[in-house]
């Protein structure tokens, strides 16, 4: 199958050049690679990885939620400075 069309990707030099370098250990340009992730994609039916958020434990996800609502000013923040939270923390 002829290779006809061109996809242009944006991205910053450091990406780019730090990229170009793992592939060519592979032997493969990044063209190369892009082709092979679209093969894999049309195989799997989607993208060939799985996408979700990282999880944190329930005590972790707690406290982003905590901080979430204190942020949005849906609940109050209990400490008024840094030094406050440190000196109710006993640090």
């Amino acid at each position: 199958m002829a290779k006809d069309n061109v996809i242009n990707i944006r991205t910053d030099a450091g990406t780019k050049k730090a990229i170009e370098a793992l592939y060519a250990q592979f032997g493969i340009t990044v063209s190369d690679a892009v082709n092979i992730f679209f093969r894999k994609s049309l195989m799997e039916g989607g993208l060939p990885f799985e996408m979700k958020q990282p999880r944190f434990n329930r005590e972790t996800e707690e406290a982003i939620s905590e901080a979430r609502d204190m942020a949005s000013g849906k609940i109050e923040a209990t400490s008024q400075s840094v030094d406050n939270f440190f000196q109710e923390m006993g640090l």
